[in-house]
């Protein structure tokens, strides 16, 4: 009974750790949407960094209240961590500018193959058939759904190289730093959110003038505002920053969870939901049958993954070959964490 209860618990941790991620990345989507479509803040870097100093303000307050223990994280690592983590967010936004939608969304979908590289060249990883073909199944549903046009040019083409491979590897290292230097997701935020928001915060304006030739100190910061109650753009900005902290919080804790890659295969649960959200907020348009069918198989191939996955030699680490840190904790958690993935 112990064993099977453990299981049961790991599986509720699991999921409510998933629908944390899914209902924050949905929601501040939502908002950012509106906050620049409607409103006209175009800023995505600077937001960014506004984000990543609201976490950093949630990480100072919990580390006061004795949530966060001390923990030490090298130097060198956290600059990687950050050089990987600001050129995924640079290069996707730099990517959306130059690129068509269609190219755009090839280039996410290719994450997952990028991640499956770094895991099988990294960590060792072994997947079954089954698996594979799972994770083709949920690239082609997606693609249905989201692929239209699709056109190249070489500096767009750059952009998404250098978007996808930096965010593969920002996911990536978010796994590694967890198991090598046994940090939670909290510790590993508290380390990364500071370095983060100060060097999103001081580029992002001169990034964001670059891509849109606006200035974010220029921008109508009164907007729909009364005399008597906040401004509508703050509210968003607000509701956008709160709900940030959960989305970075629940990526974390995701990818601490599982992999990098399965964060990717069931992230696209995520692309799905917006695509159903926005036909439900933003009016039909843009839903129709190509894009229900690839729903579905999209859907069924995530089904078939977590099946696949989760099986005996599904997906397995060949070797236990992962350096560890002097502080990294020994026994039952450190035999998980090198076992089945």
């Amino acid at each position: 009974m112990a064993p099977a209860s453990k299981a049961d618990k790991k599986a509720t941790l699991d999921a409510a750790a998933w629908m944390f991620n899914v209902v924050t990345s949905v929601g501040i989507i939502i908002v950012n949407k509106a906050l620049m479509a409607t409103y006209g803040f175009s800023f995505a870097t600077t937001l960014t960094g506004m984000h990543f100093a609201t976490t950093t303000l949630m990480t100072v307050v919990l580390r006061w209240l004795g949530y966060i223990q001390p923990s030490h994280l090298p130097l060198p690592e956290l600059l990687k961590f950050v050089l990987f983590a600001n050129f995924s967010i640079v290069g996707m936004n730099v990517s959306l500018m130059w690129n068509s939608v269609g190219f755009y969304q090839i280039a996410k979908l290719s994450m997952i193959p990028v991640s499956c590289l770094l895991e099988v060249v990294l960590d060792k990883i072994r997947y079954s058939r089954d698996t594979k073909l799972s994770i083709a199944v949920v690239l082609l549903g997606v693609g249905v759904c989201t692929v239209t046009d699709v056109s190249v040019n070489t500096k767009g083409f750059v952009a998404a190289f250098i978007a996808v491979w930096s965010t593969s590897l920002q996911q990536y290292y978010v796994h590694f730093l967890q198991r090598k230097y046994s940090l939670g997701s909290f510790n590993l935020l508290g380390h990364t959110a500071p370095a983060q928001a100060a060097s999103l915060l001081t580029l992002g304006p001169f990034l964001d003038y670059w891509l849109t030739n606006k200035r974010v100190d220029a921008y109508n910061y009164n907007l729909g505002s009364l005399a008597s109650i906040p401004s509508i753009y703050g509210m968003f900005i607000f509701l956008s920053c709160t709900i940030a902290v959960g989305t970075n919080l629940s990526q974390f804790i995701c990818i601490g969870r599982f992999t990098a890659v399965s964060f990717q295969v069931l992230g696209h649960m995520k692309t799905i939901l917006v695509l159903i959200m926005g036909f439900f907020f933003f009016g039909k348009e843009g839903l129709n049958l190509h894009v229900i069918l690839g729903m579905v198989i999209a859907v069924v191939g995530m089904i078939w993954y977590g099946n696949a996955s989760s099986k005996p030699g599904g997906k397995e680490r060949r070797s236990l070959s992962l350096p560890t840190s002097k502080q990294q904790k020994h026994g039952v958690e450190s035999a998980e964490l090198d076992g089945k993935v």
